[in-house]
């Protein structure tokens, strides 16, 4: 008899799209691009990851410790278009056109991100096109992406001016006119940036943590990181903006990382493997997926616990602690990559 049990799949729950936009049935072209781009992301999972993965590769938290979109220069968030541009058409599969970016259906589409809902800029080229627009906002985490035909009536100069007194010649969508997008996906949760979220004391004590230790400063953040927020996924971006090293995820392991570290407060960090996921699964809390973890401070069962999900680990019941339940090392973790099933 083992201690864990098959963690189970989450549920698959049903996906609504908005409807087109008023009119956008005479426009035959739109919607055989968006008959098209619905049957490549029907939950628009791939449009999510890619934006997720655009800002966090802009943020380079690895090497510069920043999790904040406001922390980029001027010219990386300009940068972030082409970006999502690039991703999209590749993981997507899309071709690229001639004279825009994308051919769908053998119909020419630009593709237009801003990080501002409404702010795409819309090139001279690209008028009376199909535009592919694409909003995220990391703060409020959300996210958008539709249809828009960029009908010269319908847009205003954008306005702007060039240091050499140039207007830089593109366009924005009118304030009375912005009904005409065709969301495909709209205000969609973009996945969490933990640091940026979490209330100020908290950031501010696993940010400092360490601080004036030349020793491990990274192990120092990542320990109380696990310490003071428990019980939510926490993924690997978040451990590499930490850590600012190659190998981050050796600081959550055993062997000199937080789950050696915390054990002895109490405290599980259940990772990916299966038997980790069953374990997390057990005790109630968020099932950890590729690439998360999750951490929880554990007791051993006793009577007062009688109605707590518990999980049986080392030959003994564990659940999760209550904030009067006295500190005890924690049990150790399964490390196997292969789940069991309790008979």
């Amino acid at each position: 008899m083992t201690d864990v049990f098959q963690a189970r799949s989450p549920p698959v729950t049903l996906f609504e799209h908005p409807g087109p936009a008023p009119g956008v049935y005479d426009d035959p072209e739109l919607m055989l691009v968006r008959q098209r781009l619905l049957s490549l992301d029907p939950r628009g999972e791939t449009v999510a990851r890619v934006l997720r993965e655009t800002i966090d590769r802009l943020l380079d938290g690895e090497h510069t410790g920043r999790f904040d979109w406001d922390d980029l220069h001027k010219t990386e968030k300009t940068h972030a278009g082409t970006l999502v541009e690039i991703n999209l058409l590749r993981e997507l599969g899309l071709d690229s056109g001639e004279d825009l970016d994308y051919l769908i259906e053998g119909i020419e589409v630009d593709c237009k991100f801003s990080q501002k809902l409404y702010g795409w800029m819309i090139p001279p080229e690209a008028l009376d096109e199909i535009c592919l627009v694409v909003w995220a906002d990391d703060h409020q985490g959300l996210w958008s992406a539709g249809l828009l035909r960029a009908n010269r009536a319908k847009l205003t100069t954008s306005g702007t001016v060039t240091k050499k007194g140039n207007r830089d010649g593109k366009f924005q969508l009118t304030k009375q006119h912005r009904s005409l997008v065709t969301w495909l996906w709209h205000e969609e949760r973009l996945e969490e940036n933990l640091l940026l979220h979490l209330d100020t004391e908290t950031r501010d004590a696993i940010l400092n943590a360490g601080a004036g230790s030349k020793r491990s400063p990274g192990q120092a953040k990542i320990n109380e990181l696990f310490r003071r927020v428990q019980g939510r996924r926490i993924s690997r971006t978040v451990i590499r903006t930490l850590a600012m090293q190659k190998d981050y995820m050796k600081r959550v392991r055993y062997n000199g990382g937080a789950r050696e570290k915390l054990r002895k407060e109490g405290i599980l960090i259940c990772g990916d493997y299966p038997n980790h996921q069953a374990v997390a699964e057990q005790l109630g809390l968020p099932v950890p997926q590729e690439g998360e973890s999750v951490s929880i401070r554990v007791v051993e069962a006793k009577p007062h616990h009688e109605e707590e999900p518990r999980v049986r680990l080392e030959g003994r019941h564990w659940v999760k602690a209550r904030p009067d339940d006295p500190r005890e090392p924690a049990p150790l973790l399964p490390e196997t990559k292969k789940a069991t099933t309790q008979h």
